[in-house]
């Protein structure tokens, strides 16, 4: 996987924004204003991923490129390795995960614009 597939693919979520609000190299994708999706452009080595707390817990266990997430709530978000130790398919999987847990918190009427455009 590189830079250019990972953004182009969050990019299709409905509603999805980028934008650099920690530096330059911290890329971050929302929804609904809440971030889903954190990389760092210039290394891409890894994503940080919201997840279900025991889902978690079960990947970090299964996957040496799982771990708690870098600088994040370590209960709530995982850190995800691109160095090939997690196939390519279960990190979209968890991206899509991540974001579904981020738009299922989001205010309805915030849902319902993003599902409407």
């Amino acid at each position: 996987m590189n830079i250019t597939f990972f953004r182009e693919y969050c990019l299709t979520k409905p509603g999805t924004t980028e934008d650099t609000p920690f530096d330059e190299n911290t890329l971050c994708f929302k929804v609904g204003g809440k971030i889903f999706a954190i990389i760092d452009i210039e290394l891409f080595e890894s994503v940080n991923l919201k997840c279900d707390p025991e889902r978690a817990v079960e990947l970090r266990e299964q996957f040496d490129g799982i771990i708690p997430g870098y600088h994040m709530n370590k209960k709530h978000w995982n850190t995800v390795t691109f160095d090939g130790s997690v196939p390519d398919k279960l990190i979209l999987e968890l991206v899509d995960h991540s974001y579904e847990l981020i738009f299922k918190s989001l205010p309805k009427i915030t849902r319902d614009s993003i599902t409407a455009s």
